[in-house]
């Protein structure tokens, strides 16, 4: 079992940036895909950006890619989306999540653990 708590979200102006942090309790933290989602209102959750167990592989939506680093530190227990040059349609509730396969996935419904997800809003 696995708990997610993110934070670090908040209201910024475009052109802004903003750090979220999910923490991660357990033992096995270092085992799982650690992804980033984002829900805007009236739509579907979305891939943002994923990270392999050992922090060797990235993966990014194309909409972010350029603008959002995501990083893991397993010493913590902790991974971040760092996200510069945020724009108003950035603005969703975002939600880290942990996948124990070791494949890294773009599709929400192959990860096991959900945080419960950091509002994150972008003013024009």
């Amino acid at each position: 079992q696995v708990q997610l708590v993110e934070s670090g979200g908040g209201l910024v102006q475009a052109g802004g940036s903003l750090r979220l942090s999910c923490a991660a309790s357990g033992r096995t933290f270092s085992s799982y895909v650690m992804g980033w989602f984002r829900q805007a209102p009236g739509k579907e959750r979305e891939f943002v950006a994923a990270i392999s167990w050992s922090g060797g592989s990235t993966y990014y939506a194309d909409s972010v890619k350029g603008r959002f680093t995501i990083s893991r530190d397993n010493a913590k227990n902790t991974v971040y989306l760092q996200m510069n040059s945020l724009k108003p349609e950035d603005t969703a509730v975002y939600h880290c999540a942990a996948d124990s396969d070791l494949i890294v996935r773009r599709t929400p419904n192959r990860y096991d653990y959900w945080g419960q997800g950091t509002q994150v809003t972008v003013s024009s």
